[in-house]
Formats: structure tokens, sequence, C-alpha cells
């Protein structure tokens, strides 16, 4: 193997263990990404069911608490 050889060949191993190091980054994120997506999925249903508990108390729809119609109307 000549000198040329060698210099290419320890170019593509440079790049392939920086592209292995940056994969297995990637990989990182992408699952901590998926941890806080699921996360965030159950904070959203959490909310909406304490939103339709809210809406319940409230009332009947299109009523708010405390504002009644007076009775001259």
């Amino acid at each position: 193997m000549n000198k040329d050889d060698q210099i290419r060949l320890d170019e593509l191993e440079s790049r392939v263990a920086f592209q292995d190091d940056l994969i297995e980054n990637l990989n990182q994120v992408v699952a901590r990404q998926d941890r806080e997506i699921l996360q965030m999925q159950q904070q959203l249903a959490e909310l909406q069911a304490r939103l339709r508990e809210f809406d319940e108390s409230v009332g009947p729809p299109g009523q708010a608490q405390g504002f009644e119609t007076p009775p001259h109307y």
C-alpha cells in the first residue's frame, strides 16, 4: 500500500468514526425527544380531563356560572 492509499484509508476511517459518533448523538436526541413527547401527550390528556371536569362543574353549555339573565329580559 502506498502513501496516498494510506492517507485515503486514514481519512475514511476518520469519517466513519465521526459518523458513528454523530449517529449515536442523534439517536440519543431522538430517544430524549420521544420521552418528552410521551410526557407532553400525557400532560395534554390530563389537562383535557381537567377542562372537561371544569366545564361540567360550571353548568350548562353557553351559560357561565354566576351570570344570570336579569328577570326583566
